[in-house]
């Protein structure tokens, strides 16, 4: 797939999926702008792997759930490349726990980072991609968003909103030359999987068809597809990229 000529900011880009995802499309020639939250150290790593597929990269700390934070980003990305023509919103979070424990405030935290988040950064890009006619916007939902998951409510809510979103900013943009669709991963191999126990790894693993958990690149691949010219004729759909997980 070829991205030359061609920018991306990929929120959450630092690292796991999201460094993957930008890899992924530097390899095919994108120009990358990658989102960062907190860990500066790991944004600078993935920006140098960019980098070495000779592409051009930037490394922004941006707070997605900050509107002027968002725009800031949006435009220090269009100054410094010149246009913005794909978005991956992957910026995310968890915080886990049964309704009845949950605090309001992780709650809060969740959809703000997951949902409002992902809504502001299409809101900012949203304007430029239609004035240029073309713009491909890729959402990372999750298999927790199409079928529910025990102690995880606000991430569920935060993912299946994240496929409302999409579809209906599909239909907005659809005669626009912009394309909306999101990319629902499983069980995939991340900094926030291997924080599992052993026995709730395996548990999972077993409820998988394919037999194993996905890598980051085993979703990376289908965002890249989607963001490509390949796609234009696909909007407004989810991919699930879970090895038959939620069959």
């Amino acid at each position: 797939m070829n991205f030359k000529g061609k920018t991306a900011i990929v929120t959450g880009g630092s690292r796991g999926i999201g460094r993957a995802v930008c890899l992924e499309l530097a390899r095919g020639g994108a120009n990358v702008a990658l989102c960062f939250a907190g860990n500066e150290t790991a944004a600078q790593e993935t920006l140098k792997a960019v980098e070495a597929l000779g592409v051009r990269a930037l490394a922004v700390r941006c707070d997605v759930s900050d509107g002027a934070q968002v725009e800031a980003l949006v435009k220090k990305t269009a100054d410094t490349f010149g246009r913005v023509d794909i978005l991956v919103n992957n910026a995310g979070i968890t915080r886990d726990g049964l309704l009845m424990r949950m605090p309001e405030a992780d709650f809060d935290a969740v959809i703000a980072a997951n949902l409002k988040g992902a809504f502001l950064c299409m809101k900012a890009v949203t304007r430029p991609m239609i004035r240029q006619k073309y713009g491909r916007i890729v959402n990372l939902s999750s298999v927790v968003g199409l079928r529910g998951n025990a102690g995880q409510v606000n991430y569920a809510a935060s993912k299946a909103g994240v496929v409302g979103m999409t579809k209906s900013l599909a239909k907005e943009l659809a005669s626009k030359g912009v394309t909306v669709n999101a990319v629902a991963p499983g069980f995939i191999d991340t900094d926030m999987t291997a924080v599992m126990q052993e026995a709730a790894r395996m548990s999972i693993q077993a409820s998988i068809p394919a037999g194993r958990p996905g890598a980051a690149e085993d979703v990376a691949n289908a965002v890249a597809f989607l963001a490509s010219e390949e796609a234009a004729y696909i909007t407004g759909q989810v991919l699930a990229v879970d090895g038959g997980m939620s069959m």
